[in-house]
């Protein structure tokens, strides 16, 4: 159609929008449309303003790479990634769930260890931590032979493609639960730590006088044919940050009980004190078992 008017550009769009053969495509670009369009006229963007945007979506494409995604980075900060995790989980977002964000930082092919080993690989200072977990379904029962893979940050709050000091896979591990749905390994206590701020999602946070900190946590993503693939993070309820994390990811659900021990390890004579304990239960919902797109290499 002939454009005659700034409304008539809404119509057209929408009219060619609702031509997309793709049910489900359809009625996301429909409401793209709408919802953009409607943003446009809200806010009454500017020509500059709409340049600025374009070069911004430009300049966060160049940002992502092999070990670094701004898209994901900028998805969290503006709570994207935890209101879609919610509105996919828990009975739609009406209970609690163990799902949460995958985050920046995932990658295949972590080695494989046993359980009661360390996922350790290099000189990592820092408070001995013991974790023993077990994976349920909803209604409780044990999860065996699930595959869990686990990662998180160094106590200097970087995971180890950020860091040239640490070992490749450092503090990552892949381990298989038993018959009772469990699984058992070491590590280090690892600390909060602040996203990346030297690209686009740093400028944003400082204009809005926001911190960029992450409250302490454990990453997890568990694989069961049968299941929905559970990708969790258990946070450390002492954390500073554990009600102003900046990318909205922090629930009641995934709060861990990171316990502080000043005694000798029962078992383990050559731990140092302190040492931490964690124990906690993953819950899986049934489902198709796909894995995510890795967000690193």
């Amino acid at each position: 159609m002939v454009i005659e008017s700034q409304q008539d550009v809404t119509v057209a769009a929408t009219a060619v929008m609702e031509q997309t053969s793709d049910p489900r495509l359809r009625e996301i670009m429909v409401s793209l449309v709408k919802h953009l369009h409607g943003f446009v006229r809200d806010v009454r963007l500017t020509e500059a303003e709409f340049r600025e945007a374009a070069a911004v979506l430009a300049e966060i494409g160049r940002l992502s790479t092999d070990t670094h995604n701004e898209a994901i980075l900028m998805a969290g900060s503006l709570g994207v990634s935890s209101l879609v995790c919610l509105l996919n989980n828990g009975d739609q977002g009406n209970t609690e769930t163990s799902q949460s964000l995958l985050g920046p930082f995932w990658r295949l092919h972590s080695p494989r260890v046993e359980n009661g080993g360390s996922i350790v690989r290099s000189d990592t200072p820092g408070a001995p931590l013991f974790v023993s977990a077990r994976v349920v379904d909803v209604l409780g029962h044990p999860v065996a032979g699930a595959e869990v893979d686990v990662w998180h940050a160094s106590p200097v709050g970087l995971y180890e493609n950020q860091d040239p000091d640490q070992a490749d896979m450092n503090l990552r591990g892949k381990f298989t639960t038993d018959a009772d749905g469990r699984f058992w390994f070491r590590s280090v206590m690892m600390i909060g730590y602040p996203i990346p701020t030297d690209g686009v999602v740093g400028r944003l946070l400082k204009m809005q006088g926001r911190h960029p900190y992450r409250p302490a946590h454990l990453h997890a993503l568990i694989f069961k044919p049968g299941f929905k693939v559970l990708i969790s993070q258990v946070y450390d309820p002492a954390d500073p940050h554990i009600d102003t994390d900046v990318q909205f990811g922090v629930t009641r659900a995934l709060m861990g009980d990171f316990i502080r021990h000043d005694e000798r390890h029962p078992t383990e004579r050559d731990v140092a004190t302190p040492w931490y304990a964690l124990d906690y239960t993953y819950r899986m919902e049934a489902g198709e078992a796909v894995l995510p797109r890795p967000p690193i290499k």
